[in-house]
């Protein structure tokens, strides 16, 4: 049997999907996170033919605490920014066919909302963790198709130094994306 060389591809991913079972502790801005809203972003990743690999991931939601009730003026966002670590199962197993996967990573969410009911705008900065999976498959050498599952939740906890409670905030996501390896 001869050796493989090692090789690794690098994959963008625009994504787009639902956020779903959102929580926070922001005063009066649960009174639509709850309801699913729309998120889109990209991540970049790099994955070898092993089982680790890498990613960054960007997405953004809009308009997550309003529920209808036009409760805010001017409208509320939140991002969140992700390094990732991927552990996929490895190309010797699922050749070039559908590869699941599993990611962890650290990164920050971005809340900012205007002129929610207690006059108190949001615009924080959380530390942030993402845990989830999918799968990826190719339907040519070099595009495809992922899909993804995964929990990013803030993991700031206890008082600051102004004696104000932390705030929360995790949501689910659901997307799908096209993928294209380089």
């Amino acid at each position: 049997m001869a050796a493989i060389p090692a090789s690794a591809d690098i994959l963008a991913t625009p994504f787009l999907g639902k956020t779903f079972a959102a929580q926070t502790t922001f005063q009066t801005a649960d009174l639509g996170i709850a309801s699913p809203k729309w998120i889109f972003g990209a991540s970049a990743a790099w994955l070898g033919a092993g089982v680790l690999g890498a990613e960054l991931d960007l997405g953004y939601v809009q308009r997550p605490f309003d529920s209808g009730l036009d409760i805010t003026k001017s409208g509320s966002n939140v991002t969140t920014l992700t390094g990732n670590v991927i552990l996929a199962v490895p190309l010797t197993v699922t050749r070039e066919s559908l590869r699941p996967y599993l990611v962890a990573g650290f990164g920050v969410m971005h809340a900012g909302a205007d002129d929610l009911v207690s006059n108190a705008p949001v615009d924080r900065n959380l530390t942030a963790i993402s845990l989830g999976g999918g799968a990826i498959g190719f339907l040519t050498p070099r595009t495809g198709l992922r899909f993804d599952l995964r929990q990013i939740r803030s993991v700031s906890s206890g008082v600051d130094t102004a004696g104000d409670r932390h705030a929360q905030l995790g949501l689910w996501r659901a997307t799908v994306g096209v993928v294209i390896r380089y």
